[in-house]
């Protein structure tokens, strides 16, 4: 396939399937208050994530007005956001420390071509096999490091040239403990305890901006003696600069090919689980291949203009969501705000204290950690789960990103073989998803004969572990009409790890959105344990658990004739 051909067929943006269905006026209502809500949510956010990497706060505004705007014209979601995000900190800081920040952009450059590339040879796809446990255990590993990059402003120490690595960082944190001020911790403990406030008693509150306008506030109003963007770095621009092309030599780009890997890899991680997250909330579908490529160009975008690196950031493009946007143009309408800030109001910026955005990141770490989800894991998971998670998170926090990755999928796959290794009679040369209409028994099809109408029934062969799980995703989407019951036999799994439940999760949460009882028959005992442990439980009138299929059937039956799944879908 030659290469415009290659393009056509894997980049083609929701914005263009939007405009294709018609935009109305009140599409851009609503996507002109989900952009400005957004736009609240992430003026802190990018000039705080921008000082914790090491950059200037205009850097991270910048970041967020070129690659926001081209995330989203260009992306596979129709609701997806970009800009910087926490999970590039570490990475940014340490490329800085070693290659300069002419070195940072060179990266980020190579980075976008990387995704762009990734995109047209399809890999959008095969990303989607990287196991739970694993992204949990970086991401908590992340949340880590971002909170301790933020000690120094936390508590006021004054200390120049912070190592980039965890424990020597902390080393030089304690041996300046002598120049804490009081005042700092202060300010950043209220800003904290602000935003957490305002998410309790007033939900849609901007609690961010909120925090961040109250305390600048407060430092004017009272000359609180803490360090503020204009003290540090003199205010931010007015304007933005103009693109340009980075000098490039072979040996430079030699030399920075591991950071271009690492940015290409959370970039793409990143806005893929951020697509898959606004799925979830919206019932949509977004396009992997397309996402990276968008990705690869906004990011190669930045570079040109001297931003960050950029990728989907989950908790904005929720806050879009419930915003109430409807197409990629509320993102790029977020990005206009942005930078309609940056040209009428810059210099109002200078005040903004640097305790209050390190409260600010504070609340990101934990948010991003999931704390939950790590502590579920590490109690109920199968052993081989509970491995990976805690390697990958060890290795994150004292080694490097890039080896937490590798080693993790490493110890991952050798876990699941071990899993198999009395199993392969059983699952050698079975497919993993099959409707029973394709090569069906005569018994199968005898079962399938006695479906009542609104009842459909699909069938998983072999084991739902990390590397199939993800072939949940689009069973609904598969169906021509929606059911009223959907029967998912599991006579024939033998075995389900955390990933799997996860899918099996997600599978009941978007059956309930469209009004569907899901009913999981015939599991076995592995399945089912693993399944109680990690929380699948059955809810009634959404989600049924029958021994096997004659039971599923007589469920199914039962559901239809009292129309209880009527009224749960509001017809």
């Amino acid at each position: 396939m030659s290469l415009r051909g290659r393009i056509a067929r894997h980049f083609h943006p929701k914005l263009l399937t939007v405009f294709a269905e018609g935009y109305r006026w009140s599409d851009l209502r609503a996507d002109s208050v989900a952009g400005l809500t957004v736009a609240i949510v992430a003026l802190p956010l990018a000039m705080a994530l921008a000082v914790a990497s090491g950059a200037d706060p205009a850097t991270g505004l910048l970041t967020a007005i070129v690659a926001g705007f081209l995330i989203s014209a260009l992306g596979g979601s129709r609701v997806q956001v970009g800009g910087p995000t926490g999970a590039f900190i570490p990475v940014i800081y340490a490329i800085i420390a070693t290659h300069g920040y002419d070195g940072l952009v060179i990266a980020t450059l190579m980075a976008g071509v990387i995704l762009v590339v990734a995109g047209l040879l399809k890999v959008g796809t095969l990303m989607k096999y990287l196991p739970q446990p694993l992204v949990t255990g970086f991401t908590a590993g992340i949340a880590v490091i971002i909170f301790a990059s933020q000690l120094k402003d936390l508590l006021g120490l004054q200390v120049d040239g912070v190592p980039a690595e965890f424990l020597p960082k902390l080393g030089v944190l304690w041996a300046h403990l002598d120049s804490f001020n009081g005042w700092a911790l202060a300010l950043a403990l209220a800003c904290i305890g602000l935003i957490v406030g305002l998410r309790k008693l007033a939900p849609s509150a901007p609690g961010f901006l909120v925090a961040v306008v109250l305390a600048s506030g407060a430092v004017a109003l009272f000359g609180l003696p803490v360090d503020t963007i204009g003290s540090r770095f003199g205010g931010v621009p007015s304007s933005l600069p103009l693109p340009a092309l980075p000098s490039l030599d072979l040996a430079r780009c030699i030399a920075l090919l591991p950071a271009a890997l690492t940015i290409t890899f959370l970039a793409g991680i990143e806005s893929l689980l951020s697509a898959v997250v606004a799925d979830g909330m919206t019932g949509r579908r977004h396009r992997s291949n397309t996402e990276l490529i968008g990705q690869g160009i906004a990011n190669g975008a930045s570079a040109l203009f001297g931003g960050l690196p950029a990728t989907g950031a989950i908790a904005r493009t929720a806050t879009n969501i419930r915003a109430g946007a409807r197409t990629p143009v509320a993102g790029m309408l977020h990005a206009g705000f942005l930078l309609a800030f940056v040209l009428l109001a810059a210099d109002l910026a200078s005040y903004v204290p640097l305790p209050a955005l390190a409260g600010l990141l504070v609340v990101v770490a934990w948010n991003m950690s999931e704390h939950g989800h790590f502590r579920h894991t590490v109690r109920s998971a199968p052993r081989g789960d509970k491995l990976v998670l805690l390697l990958t998170f060890g290795l994150t926090v004292f080694v490097d990103l890039t080896v937490a990755i590798e080693v993790g999928m490493v110890v991952a796959a050798f876990a699941f073989m071990h899993r198999m290794a009395g199993l392969v009679e059983v699952t050698a040369g079975v497919q993993l998803i099959e409707d029973d209409s394709d090569g069906e028994s005569a018994s199968d099809a005898a079962q399938r004969e006695q479906l009542p109408p609104g009842v459909e029934v699909y069938q998983i062969r072999g084991p739902l572990f990390f590397g199939a799980a993800n072939r949940l995703d689009n069973l609904l989407d598969q169906l021509f009409t929606r059911p009223n019951v959907f029967i998912l036999r599991m006579r024939l799994v033998p075995l389900v790890d955390a990933s799997g439940v996860h899918s099996l999760t997600t599978l009941a949460e978007r059956c309930r959105r469209q009004g569907i009882v899901l009913v999981i028959s015939g599991m076995q005992a592995q399945p089912m344990a693993v399944a109680r442990r990690l929380g699948l439980a059955e809810r009634p009138g959404e989600l049924h658990f029958a021994a096997d299929f004659p039971a599923a059937l007589r469920l199914a039956r039962s559901l239809t004739s009292e129309g209880l799944v009527r009224d749960i879908a509001g017809v």
